[in-house]
């Protein structure tokens, strides 16, 4: 369709476009090409209905447009459920049955209709941080989520991820009005109040995972009671760290407590080095009072046991036996003796000649 340059009402002024020109038409005149259009459609209805021509159309073209009408009403409710997709049909509201992944079918709105809520995606929220870059560093803390109060009154930045995906789908739909603002509400306060029964020391250190594991049954079991539908897969804890005013400060503390640790652990070090020394020494030293006993108790029992045979053999031969008893305790006392021997022939003249040979002997020796 085109118009000329006065537009489809023609043009108000004179010349050969003007309204005196009997080629275009003038006023609101339809265009040609309309008046074409309509002229071939009325002879195509002619043809069509050739009884009918210009009145109204017959009862069979009105059951025929109904009967395509219901069809194409009919079709309507065929639709498609994906994979990661669980489908929860309504009828007039009310939830009767959910259907699985495939193509499906229910009855037309407004009878029916369907909710096709994702249940495999896993979603993440993030509490105390939010991105500001590709980095993974380039986090921007939001203090009002973040800072905590511990159980030992000193104040922490923790910055965690929760991921989350629908378990129900239909508490999920119709149980919770926003669900991302109900898991992050749950989580802050899951969060906050297990931080606010622990200490801050182990807090920084060693008890991440287990904060990670109370929070994450925390944060079901109240999304539970609220019966959300949801699913909570992971609490993962991405900074913790004391608050930037003080950070120099609890460095300085973390510092000392190391040195401390240090220490105690060069002590328990020189302990188990020493003790198991004195213990030995000390096992050592029982071993040999333990020997010496036994010799002495040996040594006891075989001189009772040859004095025993000696008084046997000295109750047999009493004069023998005392004779030899007698040379046996001279030769022990006069073993290492210096002996003289006198003369008693030589010692009546009044002089006692002596010469020392043991001296002698000793001195040439060496």
């Amino acid at each position: 369709m085109s118009w000329n340059n006065g537009g489809p009402w023609g043009n108000s002024g004179s010349g050969s476009n003007g309204p005196s020109n009997p080629k275009r038409p003038t006023g609101n005149s339809p265009d040609p090409d309309l008046d074409e259009w309509l002229r071939k459609s009325r002879e195509r209805l002619r043809k069509a209905f050739p009884g009918n021509a210009g009145g109204p159309p017959p009862k069979s073209l009105i059951t025929l447009a109904l009967v395509v009408i219901a069809v194409l009403w009919l079709c309507s409710g065929f639709y498609q459920v994906s994979t990661n997709q669980i489908g929860v049909v309504l009828r007039f509201g009310e939830v009767v049955r959910t259907e699985e992944a495939g193509l499906r079918y229910h009855l037309p709105e407004p009878i029916e209709m369907v909710l096709l809520p994702d249940v495999t995606t896993t979603h993440q929220i993030k509490i105390g941080f939010r991105d500001t870059g590709s980095d993974s560093d380039s986090n921007l803390s939001v203090e009002g989520e973040s800072r905590m109060l511990t159980g030992d009154e000193n104040i922490v930045d923790i910055g965690f991820s929760v991921f989350w995906r629908v378990r129900n789908a239909q508490d999920y739909l119709f149980n919770m009005r926003n669900p991302d603002l109900t898991v992050r509400l749950a989580s802050e306060s899951a969060i906050r109040e297990i931080i606010g029964r622990m200490q801050i020391q182990p807090i920084l250190t060693e008890k991440r995972n287990e904060i990670e594991q109370e929070t994450t049954s925390l944060i079901q079991s109240m999304l539970d009671e609220y019966k959300a539908g949801v699913v909570v897969t992971q609490v993962q804890l991405l900074n913790v760290t004391p608050p930037q005013p003080v950070v120099d400060a609890f460095n300085d503390v973390q510092r000392a407590r190391a040195d401390g640790e240090r220490l105690r652990n060069e002590a328990e070090a020189y302990r188990n080095d020493i003790i198991p020394r004195a213990r030995g020494e000390a096992a050592r030293m029982i071993q040999d009072a333990e020997g010496y006993r036994e010799q002495v108790i040996s040594y006891a029992k075989g001189d009772a046991a040859r004095f025993e045979s000696v008084l046997a053999a000295y109750k047999e031969a009493r004069d023998v036996t005392a004779t030899r008893l007698y040379f046996e305790a001279m030769e022990n006392v006069l073993r290492n003796a210096n002996k003289v021997l006198i003369d008693p022939a030589i010692s009546k003249g009044g002089a006692l000649p002596y010469l020392p040979l043991q001296d002698f002997i000793r001195n040439r020796t060496p």
